[in-house]
């Protein structure tokens, strides 16, 4: 007898984490679907993949496109809030995935959070992410939470990739603070990789992705630097005059570079893991590798989830 190929759900396989986890089932040789806001978005995955429109506001229509599916990956997020998009909106959507996802018979979800969220935190995203993880308690199925740190890597990487873009071509580059604090940067085909062995595990796991190194802010860019051999100067602002400075490029760029919440929740150190490292593509290896294509291009996230309009070189 023959076992037909699991079928499983990755939303936003067009994007970025969404689109690493879904080569990865694909070449394990499972069917894959995804749930997209772009769901005829020129991609190489298209044609590989099964794309279907999110209908957050249809309960039955979101059901159906969940039924025959193994495990969902849930990648689904708002990393700020733009038009009529906000964080208490992403979490209501995500309790209706979950919601749905119980009433098709999904046995498991995989579900992408961050390091560090808390219900207490100040910071909407990190609060939000908290919120998003209770959702999926409550929700009956059996599941598992990837906490990733500072994710880079792939065609897609926005926050190194922008570093790299501005240390390429301005003259300063701002830190905000002290630049002492840490980071963890994980590859991102480290963080599918955790995703999916997530997924063939009992019980409900809870389990970070983080990378081999760890470093202090200002090491990092200084590492972005020497890599792409930019002069720019480092140099260190407070936080809040680094908001400023953010908001600025934002508006010769036309998009929002850093939020005040990434800013903060940098800043804090809440960018760590506090468990063994999983990660195994160590950033500073990687870098040699990349030092030619890294900022080459800005990568605009307003133009990629919300409109058409021409790319920044």
């Amino acid at each position: 007898m023959v076992t037909a190929s699991p079928t499983d759900l990755v939303t936003g396989a067009f994007s970025y984490s969404g689109s690493h986890i879904a080569r990865r089932l694909l070449d394990a040789g499972h069917r894959v679907r995804t749930l997209s806001f772009h769901p005829d978005r020129p991609h190489p995955l298209q044609g590989s993949v099964d794309a279907i429109p999110y209908r957050f506001e249809e309960p039955a229509a979101l059901a159906h496109s969940l039924e025959g599916v193994s495990t969902l990956y849930n990648t689904y997020w708002v990393r700020f809030e733009h038009g009529g998009t906000n964080f208490e909106q992403a979490i209501e959507r995500s309790r209706s995935l979950f919601t749905a996802a119980h009433r098709a018979g999904v046995a498991r979800i995989v579900h992408l959070s961050i390091t560090n969220p808390s219900s207490d935190s100040p910071l909407p995203y990190f609060r939000g992410k908290a919120l998003v993880e209770h959702a999926l308690a409550e929700a009956g199925v059996a599941h598992s939470i990837v906490r990733p740190t500072l994710i880079f890597g792939g065609e897609n990487d926005v926050l190194l990739n922008n570093i790299a873009w501005i240390l390429r071509r301005m003259p300063v580059f701002t830190v905000p603070g002290s630049g002492s604090y840490s980071v963890q940067p994980v590859h991102v085909e480290d963080v599918a990789r955790i995703c999916t062995e997530a997924a063939v595990v009992d019980g409900n796991v809870l389990v970070d992705a983080a990378g081999p190194e760890t470093m202090t802010f200002r090491q990092l860019v200084a590492l972005i630097r020497r890599a792409t051999g930019a002069r720019a100067l480092i140099v260190n602002v407070p936080a809040r005059i680094m908001g400023l400075a953010a908001r600025a490029l934002g508006l010769f760029v036309g998009d929002v570079v850093l939020t005040a919440d990434e800013i903060d929740g940098l800043v804090a150190g809440l960018l760590v893991s506090h468990e063994p490292p999983l990660g195994e593509i160590g950033l500073t290896s990687w870098l040699e590798d990349a030092r030619t294509s890294i900022g080459s291009r800005y990568a605009n996230e307003l133009q990629r989830h919300f409109t058409s309009g021409k790319r920044v070189n």
